[in-house]
């Protein structure tokens, strides 16, 4: 199973759970799963307990029990335990690179963004990126009311002279929009102290690892990869993160998702090509399928956020 179908599986749990009277009140449209924060168990958790126990008029942790014994030997999922005052916490068996890049998509168009009257450019980023979001999870909410947005210190215009469309945007959404965004000269830096540096640079060396690989006579082809656990989770996490942003209606998350996955495959790109002497083998179509699919989620996570992402840097 991958990590984005828990979802799912766990809202289904939550129906039958409720048709069959083991709980009351009525489930979820959506149900939450997230990276198990330090301390917890197994790699995902989720609060829906916390959902339903009003409507159900049980103790969360009663509800958590009631979901644990459902979805403890579901196909795909090793374990489940209630932890804290009911979460419910996930550990899944090893994660398949196959079947990960099989689950990644090509960027899609986003849709025009409607902007009415809204003041700012910071507001009006902040907008733009939520319905985005919200039209690629499905929801066709062109209207939506995304948290309030600090105001740029200074005029929009004087910002994007100095700074350019696409730095501003990485500067306001990749913080929570309560918060004053920062502008300094490291937007400007091509280097790692760039946050939005490394995320365009990890896309575009994701495409000349294909480019040089075409050089040497081989492509892609999915196949299982041993040595990039790192990338191959944040892989897996990319739908949780954007379920998560489409739901808190938070476009830093996905900023701070795509900061995680530039940094997994800047770390992992070295072991891509053969060296030396070395000739391409399945191995290597393997590692190269598993960085394309990450440069094709870092190019649909930067269109989310209406960022452009370069094949050269």
């Amino acid at each position: 199973m991958n990590p984005a179908d828990l979802p799912r599986t766990v809202a289904h749990a939550v129906r039958c759970a409720v048709e069959d009277g083991e709980l009351g009140g009525v489930p979820p449209e959506r149900v939450v799963v997230e990276r198990t924060r330090p301390g917890g168990v197994g790699e995902y958790a989720s609060p829906v307990a916390f959902q339903i126990a009003k409507g159900a008029r049980m103790r969360p942790a009663d509800v958590a029990a009631v979901l644990a014994r459902r979805l403890d030997g579901v196909p795909g999922i090793e374990r489940v335990e209630v932890t804290g005052p009911g979460f419910v916490n996930f550990v899944l068996p090893a994660l398949s690179a196959p079947r990960i890049i099989a689950s990644v998509a090509a960027p899609r168009p986003a849709p025009p963004v409607p902007v009415g009257g809204t003041p700012g450019l910071r507001e009006r980023a902040v907008r733009e990126a939520v319905v985005r979001i919200l039209h690629n999870q499905g929801r066709r909410d062109d209207a939506p009311a995304p948290p309030t947005a600090a105001p740029l210190a200074g005029r929009d215009g004087d910002v994007l002279a100095r700074y350019g469309a696409d730095a501003v945007l990485w500067a306001v959404l990749a913080v929570p929009a309560r918060e004053t965004p920062e502008f300094s000269d490291r937007l400007l830096v091509q280097g790692e102290d760039s946050e939005f540096f490394r995320v365009r640079y990890a896309h575009a060396r994701s495409r000349a690892l294909l480019r040089n690989a075409r050089d040497l006579g081989f492509g892609p082809a999915a196949g299982e990869v041993d040595d990039a656990p790192a990338l191959l989770r944040v892989l897996a996490d990319h739908p949780l993160a954007l379920e998560a942003a489409a739901h808190h209606r938070a476009p830093e998350r996905l900023a701070r998702h795509l900061v995680e996955l530039a940094d997994a495959l800047l770390d992992f790109q070295y072991r891509v090509l053969p060296q030396g002497d070395e000739k391409p083998s399945a191995a290597h179509r393997a590692r190269l399928a598993l960085a394309e699919a990450a440069g094709t989620v870092l190019a649909g996570g930067l269109a989310l956020l209406g960022i452009d992402a370069p094949e050269r840097l």
